[in-house]
């Protein structure tokens, strides 16, 4: 497709330039480049309201939803105006990068046109880089769980919250599950807010066993997952009216929790949200007037007297931090020290793309038909893997459900493309 020529769009008192405004973005919807810029610009106030003063990571879909993104920690060079703020992080690799901070329309407007879709902040303002000010809980489901349950758990983590003194904003992910957002006081240390998160998680899951859960590795997660590696340092998660990489235009969608019984994250996309925000204004528009002490949170963390869980990968072993290892791979053969699988996983698929992974797991299952009646949803594991620009997936499938006579012989990967080379600290 021939590229248009490009447009000025007017947001906070400047022109800002869009290229390519016919690009389609997301090929299935029609929904062009231009028409997520105006979106962004109809929601402005609730989309700033969630990155304002933030340093911010770039993930960019500069060929559209049907491409893989890639990562870009660091502000671009080429063609930034002086306007655009930067502010420079330091991340646990020891790495620093300077990255965009967006205050106003404008910013914003420049940041989707190099293809950003989705918002991702940090969970600190430029005032104070150490100190998060809002923990970020993460309900995420294993497959099979449907999205009634997902809201229970919210609901079960909402009251829990309220116990503690804490109000906490939620919203759709934009995808399967829902975040629930609690501005702090910029008192707190990442290490302390993550141990704050964990706490709530495994609270929770002691509420609602087999339900929710704080297990890190999927293969011991059942029902809804509580995220609490959201706010280690360096991970960043979709703001508030962020658009999501779905084929229909999907939006990260802010609601009132007596909107709650009911709720369709398929109800809020690119073309619906506009409407509603006009009607509605904006669900998270008085996050900003409490800021929470989190020392009630801490206190039920001693209380709970557990040790560690997993940090994400790349991240320097947490002090008390049991090992990094799944569980299906801590027994050590004996006399050999080498790990014996206690679980019988097969990956089956590696690729930049889902699609292509997706399609590598059809034809596992063509080739072992057998299985597939003993296979549960959650047997089946998609990992998204963090690469230091691009994402890439992983699947696997669980056997432990499957009679050993019809286990498949372990097989490579197919397809095997994993782009292992670009592992590491960003």
């Amino acid at each position: 497709m021939a590229k248009s020529a490009a447009v000025e769009v007017e947001a906070a008192g400047r022109l800002v330039r869009v290229s390519n405004p016919d690009k389609p973005w997301f090929p299935e919807a029609g929904i062009t480049k231009l028409e997520v810029v105006r979106y962004y610009l109809a929601v402005a106030d609730g989309a700033l309201r969630g990155v304002w003063g933030r340093p911010m990571q770039l993930e960019r879909y500069v060929d559209g939803v049907t491409e893989p993104p890639f990562y870009q920690k660091r502000a671009p060079d080429k063609g930034r105006p002086e306007w655009i703020e930067t502010v420079t992080l330091r991340f646990p690799s020891m790495r620093t990068a300077e990255e965009v901070v967006v205050r106003d329309a404008a910013q914003l407007v420049w940041i989707v046109n190099l293809a950003c879709l989705s918002l991702h902040p940090h969970p600190v303002r430029t005032t104070d880089l150490d100190h998060p000010d809002e923990l970020r809980i993460d309900l995420d489901p294993v497959p099979g769980v449907p999205f009634s349950e997902v809201l229970e758990v919210a609901r079960e983590t909402c009251a829990l919250l309220t116990e503690l003194g804490l109000t906490s904003w939620p919203k759709t992910s934009g995808s399967r599950g829902v975040h629930l957002l609690v501005r702090l006081q910029p008192r707190w240390t990442f290490p302390e807010v993550r141990r704050a998160a964990l706490a709530i998680a495994r609270e929770v899951e002691r509420r609602m066993p087999g339900r929710a859960t704080s297990k890190w590795w999927k293969e011991e997660r059942q029902g809804v997952f509580l995220d609490y590696n959201q706010n280690a340092k360096d991970r960043t998660t979709a703001s508030a009216y962020s658009v999501r990489a779905r084929p229909d235009g999907r939006v990260s969608m802010p609601f009132r929790w007596d909107e709650l019984d009911g709720l369709d994250p398929a109800a809020f996309t690119v073309r619906t949200v506009p409407g509603l925000f006009l009607a509605s204004g904006d669900a998270h528009e008085g996050i900003d007037d409490v800021a929470h002490d989190l020392g009630p949170v801490l206190a039920l963390a001693d209380q709970q007297g557990e040790a560690d869980a997993p940090w994400p990968p790349h991240f320097p072993k947490g002090e008390g931090e049991p090992a990094r290892v799944a569980p299906s791979r801590q027994r050590k053969e004996p006399g050999t020290g080498r790990r014996k699988p206690t679980k019988p996983l097969r990956t089956v698929a590696e690729s930049e793309s889902l699609d292509d992974a997706t399609a590598g797991l059809e034809r596992w299952k063509a080739r072992h038909a057998e299985v597939l009646p003993h296979l549960l949803p959650a047997d089946v594991l998609v990992d998204k893997m963090r690469g230091r620009y691009k994402p890439w997936f992983r699947i696997r499938v669980n056997l432990e459900h499957v009679p050993l006579a019809l286990h498949p012989p372990v097989e490579p990967p197919d397809p095997d493309a994993a782009p292992k080379a670009a592992w590491g600290p960003g």
